[in-house]
């Protein structure tokens, strides 16, 4: 693999964690001004996590953590879960969008979760620079 796929795949799965941060949060608001149904608190905590999980995601990867691939999995995993709740209410656009993100957001960090070896603090795609920019 070389540095240069490696970025392109860092930087797909990062654009990804941050649509799928920002979907799960504006669903949350969502679930909120619905009531009912939509107020089911398993589902809001899964989507909350899911948000916070894709943001610490975002911030390992940025950083070139040596424990980016164990927490991509981890997202990958509350994403999925994430789905899965949101797809319960298959009736509603907006609950099926998050959904869909989710699922993405999933296969992404599964990925990088899987090809984790290649990106242990790697001298060439960490920089100081980087870092202080994060």
């Amino acid at each position: 693999m070389t540095t240069e796929s490696i970025l392109t795949e860092m930087e797909a799965c990062k654009q990804i964690c941050i649509e799928c941060q920002t979907t799960c949060i504006d669903t949350l608001k969502y679930c909120k001004t619905q009531g009912g149904k939509y107020m089911d608190m398993t589902m809001m905590s899964m989507m909350r996590d899911c948000a916070e999980m894709c943001m610490m995601c975002v911030n390992m990867i940025n950083d070139g953590s040596e424990f980016m691939g164990n927490t991509c999995s981890l997202c990958a995993q509350i994403c999925d879960r994430t789905a899965i709740a949101c797809e319960q209410m298959s009736n509603d656009a907006t609950m099926m969008l998050c959904a869909a993100i989710c699922r993405k957001c999933a296969e992404f960090c599964n990925k990088m979760g899987l090809n984790s070896a290649c990106y242990f603090r790697r001298s060439s795609l960490v920089t100081e620079d980087a870092l202080l920019s994060s």
